[in-house]
């Protein structure tokens, strides 16, 4: 998914074997290691090609090799945390960077002191326009009714099974209510929309479908009056830029990272999380009880916006070009 956007953008793209290491049993973690090496060799190529003044990563293990070729011959290097919680990547490659960015203050207790600054997540800066445009010409993006609540409901670039399977099962009795605006994931378009064929055509009209939203998700951001999400990072940077109220169902099987990120929302009572295990019981009346109640919506609505950091990726582009210039 990540090189299909990347060649979207219109940005050249440079693949780099990797693997992750955790858990795996002897044979892969020894094939692991062996795509590490090479990952390791073809990112020095690389950095000898393109003679960075600073490399810039944000975790994940296809960024060890090339941060530790990145060491190897000088290149300083500044991390990006979006999570809260560092995964094993980034606790194991702080040791190597010049500096550690994070989203929240929350996320410094996992560096040594004076290590990290906090930037906030950085996101488009047309999610704050559309934003200021209004729910109305956002939803006219998107062919929306202007006297419906909007739920909007995504779990990211595959989809999300789980949420998918409890958001149609019932789907009926979201349509009463309000439209919904459902992003499916590639895996599974194809029998939501046979559900959808299923319902009656005035409740149709009301259930929008999208395998994945390119262009259109910064407007289906700005209509939603509600959002059922996963936990990713980004969401403690696009829903506050919007003041997105949401209902976040942490991915049951990333550690802890989405589950802290879902709870750094819902302290400041911006969100409501709900475990992917109570989906069934849970999300139906979780989701009309928040989306029928104007004022609670309204609250959390206002608790999102003060969390927003619009200059977020000022902040880090700055960090950027000091560390470029040796400010660190």
């Amino acid at each position: 998914m990540e090189e299909t956007l990347v060649d979207r953008a219109g940005l050249k793209i440079e693949c780099i074997p990797a693997a992750g290491l955790r858990g795996k049993n002897p044979v892969a973690f020894g094939r692991g290691l062996w795509a590490l090496g090479r990952g390791y060799l073809a990112s020095r190529q690389i950095i000898r090609r393109f003679q960075p003044d600073v490399l810039f990563v944000t975790g994940g293990y296809v960024c060890v090799p090339m941060t530790l070729a990145a060491w190897r011959i000088g290149v300083p290097i500044i991390i990006y945390l979006p999570d809260i919680k560092p995964g094993l990547a980034i606790k194991f490659l702080a040791q190597f960077a010049n500096r550690v960015a994070v989203t929240t203050a929350e996320a410094q207790k996992f560096f040594k002191p004076g290590l990290t600054v906090v930037t906030g997540y950085p996101v488009r800066a047309e999610l704050f326009s559309m934003h200021k445009k209004g729910k109305t010409a956002a939803r006219r993006e998107l062919d929306l009714l202007d006297d419906l609540p909007v739920l909007l409901v995504f779990g990211g670039s595959r989809g999300a099974r789980s949420i998918n399977q409890a958001i149609t099962r019932q789907i009926e009795d979201y349509l009463q209510v309000c439209q919904v605006v459902h992003v499916t994931g590639t895996l599974d378009e194809q029998w939501v929309w046979a559900r959808w064929a299923e319902l009656p055509e005035e409740l149709q009209g009301r259930y929008h479908l999208w395998a994945y939203l390119h262009d259109k998700m910064i407007a289906a951001l700005a209509a939603t009056d509600l959002v059922v999400s996963r936990a990713g990072a980004s969401v403690m940077g696009e829903f506050p830029a919007v003041g997105l109220p949401s209902v976040l169902v942490p991915y049951p099987h990333a550690g802890a990272h989405q589950t802290l990120n879902a709870q750094y929302l819902a302290q400041y009572e911006a969100a409501v999380m709900v475990d992917d295990a109570d989906l069934l019981k849970q999300l139906k009346d979780t989701v009309i009880n928040l989306i029928t109640d104007r004022e609670r919506l309204a609250a959390m609505s206002e608790a999102a916006h003060r969390l927003a950091r619009p200059q977020a990726a000022a902040c880090l582009a700055q960090e950027i070009v000091e560390m470029k210039n040796g400010g660190h």
